[in-house]
């Protein structure tokens, strides 16, 4: 690739609903500027961006690509990034190395959940913003009223800077409403020709141009006083105030097209250059001086010495770990001496690569906006800063949703253990938005994500990269036993067979603990010696080690107060282990009596939801055993605040996206433990059973 400089690149984030087009669109842009000599098809699996095994057979974005391209001497990074609500951090990633959000809408559909989150999150962090309406080609299809529907949307600031040629099957061009050009593609020659404006749309055009002069005009008061007393600005005028416009955030330009009949790409590239910034007019990063320990605001600068913020990480069988990154300040070679601010080590760099799809174009030098990849940096992970010893920065990390689905991973062949072990942490570096725990109660190894596509795609990664098949299976519910009412009992074992036999006795009276704690209290109101001193530890030891095991489902027991009161005991018989046993027996007996329940854990859920969900969300709650202990108002919508048993909430992620169209966020914690209801505690006894009988036949 040609060496560029800072304003002659642009990185641009191509995001949005899923199903919009906007991988198409990378591949209609890669093909009509030469990159790529055949047009992919996402049906086929043969674009640029969807190289993995599972987006090809899903047929949808899984990750971020970078896609870089060429065009009149400017250097286009596109990161095509997935529409799909599992994989929101990839797209989190891929907005944060972007200079530019340019949101796809499908005409046919409008304005769905995605577009409204992909506007949200450029907004939260101050990314500028732009649309680019898609599928124009297609039936039922008005620019018109999609642009009303924007408008209605996100508010005024949205403005076209495009105006299709003809609608649906016979949408064949764009007209460019700043310079009037208007063009069509020709499929044959995969080239544009020049045409004329139709004059059924002129007033149309005018009618845009005037309000994008507007627009424009607010931006600057010297552009204003133009246009109040001249009613007319400069094509040049327009250009230079959209470029302001749309990096202040004041101008959300609208774009259109159709990415598979490759109508509009050339408009769109003439306009990517003219009207979006470059990266140093681009966002400014917050950074931690380390030097100072202060924040500081970073521009993109060619000029100072190396920073750079890895913005993703790949995770490659073959290759090895890929460091993808965004130079801040400075620039990179192979020969740079850099360390790892945000884990203060130093990094030894591998090869240098501009990545397109999985395909990797060796880099001599990487400039301050540019985008590129590095291999085996060995402590380097997502979201850390590298940087010049000199130059000691920490750049602001990015935010991602917390997982809110959980499944277990069990191996389908024994023996994987470790594989699925050592395969998970290498996922671990390549998505942070899932993480590994292991329940060492169940012992089984738990993994938490943000859907259940999410997960099953984990699932394919571990089979496909690291040869590795698992199965993903509910977790199991880690239920409790205690008991509600007293129990006075004995517990005595005597064994006699030669030599010295075994003699320990022991009166305990069992009864719920009522003062909020769960472990066991143990009580020693043992008078006269009737049990030895030395023995009523190993009594303690041998309850401690019997409430691992209720007498229900052999579910660990909380709540219970232990009263050692009685016994007996043998001069030479006795020792701790028959105390300990005897302890054992009268546990087992006085829980029996004792009216033994199953308790199961208890959820706090907060639910945040638009209030046109309101009542369907509560019937939900209601159905899952839940009760709504309250609500507040919060922006846009409703809290929900309600208790959930656990075991009804392992697929709620995917229960309320169903329900509220996606809209609908949730966060739970562990509350407390509750008695199960009469109807579930059959049930739970009977799995038991089941799952001992099979523990006990392998």
């Amino acid at each position: 690739m040609k060496e560029y400089k800072v304003n002659n690149l642009r990185n641009l984030g191509i995001i949005g609903h899923s199903g919009t087009g906007k991988t198409a669109l990378s591949e209609a842009l890669l093909y009509y500027t030469n990159t790529i000599d055949r047009l992919g098809k996402v049906e086929d699996g043969t674009t640029t961006s969807d190289c993995d095994p599972e987006e090809k057979r899903k047929k949808i974005s899984l990750s971020t690509s970078v896609l870089p391209l060429e065009y009149n001497n400017i250097k286009i990074n596109l990161l095509d990034t997935p529409g799909y609500f599992d994989f929101i951090g990839e797209a989190i990633e891929g907005i944060r190395a972007a200079d530019m959000g340019l949101i796809v809408v499908c005409a046919a559909a409008g304005v769905q959940v995605g577009t409204e989150k992909a506007w949200k999150y450029c907004k939260d962090i101050n990314v500028p913003k732009a649309f680019f309406v898609n599928k124009l080609d297609r039936e039922y299809t008005s620019f018109d009223k999609i642009l009303k529907e924007l408008k209605g949307n996100f508010g005024m600031s949205v403005v076209p800077i495009q105006y299709p040629i003809g609608k649906e099957v016979n949408f064949k061009g764009v007209v460019n409403i700043i310079t009037g050009n208007a063009t069509n593609y020709n499929k044959k020659t995969n080239k544009v020709e020049k045409i004329e404006v139709p004059d059924n749309i002129r007033n149309k055009i005018e009618e845009c141009r005037q309000m994008l002069m507007e627009s424009v005009a607010e931006t600057d008061e010297l552009l204003l006083e133009k246009y109040f007393s001249e009613g007319e600005l400069s094509n040049e005028e327009i250009y230079e105030g959209l470029v302001k416009g749309c990096a202040s955030g004041d101008i959300v330009p609208v774009m259109c097209g159709s990415s598979t009949e490759v109508i509009g790409m050339d408009t769109l590239l003439d306009d990517i250059i003219m009207c979006f910034p470059s990266p140093e007019l681009a966002l400014e990063q917050k950074a931690i001086n380390l030097e100072t320990n202060k924040e500081e605001i970073i521009k993109i600068d060619s000029n100072k010495l190396f920073s750079a913020f890895v913005f993703k990480t790949v995770a490659d069988p073959f290759v090895g770990k890929l460091s993808i990154f965004k130079v801040i300040t400075g620039e990179l070679t192979i020969d740079n001496n850099i360390i790892n601010s945000s884990k203060d080590k130093n990094e030894k760099l591998g090869a240098l690569y501009f990545m397109r799809g999985k395909n990797q174009i060796v880099a001599k030098k990487v400039i301050a906006g540019d985008i590129a990849a590095v291999t085996k940096l060995q402590y380097t992970s997502t979201g850390d800063t590298l940087c010049d010893p000199n130059f000691k920065i920490i750049y602001e990390n990015m935010k991602f949703p917390a997982p809110v689905m959980s499944m277990a991973v069990v191996p389908k062949s024994k023996g994987d253990e470790d594989k699925i072990s050592s395969g998970l942490g290498k996922l671990l570096d390549e998505d942070p938005t899932f993480n590994i725990s292991r329940d060492l109660e169940n012992a089984e190894t738990l993994i938490s994500g943000i859907g259940e596509i999410h997960l099953e795609v984990l699932a394919s990664k571990l089979k496909n990269k690291f040869g590795v098949d698992v199965k993903l299976q509910p977790p199991k519910v880690p239920y409790r036993e205690t008991i509600k009412r007293l129990a006075d009992v004995q517990g005595k074992h005597k064994k006699q067979s030669g030599g010295h036999g075994q003699y320990g006795d022991v009166k305990i009276k069992f009864e719920p603990r009522l003062d909020g704690e769960e472990d066991l209290e143990f009580v020693d109101k043992v008078v006269g010696g009737v049990v030895p001193r030395n023995f009523i530890p190993a009594v303690e030891k041998g309850l401690k080690e019997s409430i691992k095991q209720g007498v229900l489902a052999g579910y660990p027991v909380i709540r219970l107060r232990a009263t050692l009161y009685d016994g007996s005991y043998h001069p030479v018989d006795s020792s701790e282990m028959a105390f300990k046993i005897a302890a054992s027996q009268a546990y087992k007996k006085g829980l029996e009596q004792a009216n033994p329940v199953i308790l199961e854990p208890i959820m706090h859920l907060e639910v945040t939801i638009p209030d046109d969900y309101m009542g369907d969300v509560i019937g939900d709650i209601n159905k899952k055993r839940g009760r709504v202990i309250g609500m507040e108002p919060v922006t846009l919508g409703q809290k929900v605040i309600a208790e959930v048993p656990m075991s009804e909430m392992f697929k709620y992620a995917t229960d309320l996206r169903s329900i509220t169209q996606a809209r609908g966020d949730f966060n739970m914690v562990f509350e407390r433990y509750e008695e199960v209801p009469a109807t579930e505690t059959e049930k739970i006894i009977e799995e038991a059973k089941k799952i001992k009988e099979l523990k006990n036949e392998s």
